[in-house]
């Protein structure tokens, strides 16, 4: 498994104009040869491969009007044709049904507020004796080692944010013996606002809420950003205030979802999560405490943590009754209005909290897909190809393990 290490990096102020300089060849390089596909395209041609687009680019260090692309290294400007070919890629597949439609490429401009440029394993770049991070054609970049890399990174990625901080990203191959030890509990999660987490256990997570914390400060600065000149000096330095602002906020958050993720993993054999549409509940009335919460990056560490230390994770569809049914006896009394947190049931009179009730039948609903013995007896639902849209498909068989010839102890 491949997995991104993130350290802050501090250039010096001659190596910030290097990163400037490599930082805007790479944009003109992949806006190049973006332009010369999208002219393809227009005068009805095919399109352009790589390779002429690489022979193109060494062409170009020769010409008067773009001989500063020599400066800065050969690699950096290589790879970025390279991820101009990955959303190209992208954006082919999404018309192909085969990942979720992304828009077409488009030209990157000099105003952006975050820059990358990325060095592969072929252009001399290393971590020296003494910790620093050599990069050609820039220098020895002093780093901040928060944590050890489990082995040695294939390419680091540099980046400066909106804030102006530098990071070294550098890819890493983690090893196989990192599976932890077998526990005994299963745990179903359901998330929400007022809570962000609820157990299936009855553990209740509160939601920290960083964004509605820090509206006061972000309230202030961007009231005096808004008071500042167009293009002005001043214009800048107050832009960089409420970047740093959204930027602490997201770290805050962030480190909570790596906390709490972690924690979970390390003492659950097997986690059930509810497929939410985070999309389609960022569109209603909760947009703010929806995006504030941040359930899909919270979802997306639980899934590779799983996958690393030998977990394992089950996604049960979002239109299961969680909150329906109660846990208790299994019937099924219909949907309840948000305000109702505490009902009883009709047919057992059992008093459930909804809440833990929902993340006790997320539990269940999982393993209604996973028998004792591991083998599957209900297949997944699979999404329907983009062709396939409006039609009704002949319902699968469910097959059992008995019919499978399986024995279960």
């Amino acid at each position: 498994m491949q997995l991104r290490y993130s350290f802050r990096v501090y250039p010096t102020p001659g190596q910030r104009i290097a990163l400037a300089q490599a930082f805007g060849c790479a944009r003109v390089a992949y806006n190049d040869a973006l332009r010369i596909r999208e002219d393809a395209r227009k005068a009805g041609l095919p399109f352009v491969p790589s390779g002429k687009l690489s022979k193109q680019l060494t062409a170009a260090k020769k010409t008067p009007e773009r001989a500063w692309l020599a400066e800065v290294s050969s690699v950096v400007l290589q790879q970025s044709l390279r991820d101009l070919d990955s959303a190209y890629r992208n954006f082919f597949s999404g018309l192909k049904g085969k990942r979720p439609r992304m828009g077409a490429p488009r030209f990157k401009s000099r105003k952006d507020n975050r820059h990358t440029i990325r060095f592969t394993a072929n252009a001399g770049w290393k971590i020296t004796h003494g910790g620093k991070l050599r990069l050609p054609k820039i220098g020895d970049i002093a780093v901040r080692w928060s944590r050890t890399l489990p082995s040695v990174p294939s390419t680091v990625t540099v980046v400066k944010d909106a804030g102006g901080r530098y990071f070294a990203s550098f890819v890493v191959e983690t090893g196989t013996d990192e599976t932890l030890p077998e526990v005994a509990p299963v745990v179903g999660i359901d998330l929400g606002l007022t809570h962000f987490a609820i157990l299936s256990d009855g553990t209740k997570i509160e939601s920290p809420r960083f964004l509605r914390r820090a509206e006061k400060k972000l309230k202030k600065a961007q009231r005096d950003l808004s008071r500042k000149a167009k293009g002005s000096a001043n214009r800048v330095k107050a832009r960089v205030k409420v970047a740093r602002e959204h930027a602490r906020t997201a770290d805050a958050r962030r480190e909570f979802h790596h906390q709490l993720s972690t924690k979970i993993i390390r003492e659950n054999q097997a986690v059930a999560v509810e497929d939410l549409s985070v999309k389609g509940l960022a569109r209603t009335r909760m947009a703010k405490s929806v995006h504030d919460a941040g359930w899909s990056a919270f979802l997306a560490m639980l899934e590779y943590k799983a996958a690393r230390y030998g977990r394992t994770l089950i996604r049960i569809g979002r239109f299961e009754p969680t909150s329906q049914v109660c846990s208790q006896c299994g019937v099924k009394d219909g949907p309840k209005p948000l305000n109702v947190r505490v009902w009883t049931c009709g047919a057992c009179t059992a008093v459930l909290d909804r809440d833990i009730n929902a993340a006790v039948n997320v539990a269940k609903a999982a393993g209604l897909a996973v028998s004792a013995c591991g083998a599957r007896v209900r297949p997944g639902l699979v999404p329907a190809q983009r062709g396939e849209t409006g039609t009704h498909p002949k319902p699968q068989p469910v097959t059992t393990c008995r019919q499978a010839g399986i024995s279960v102890l």
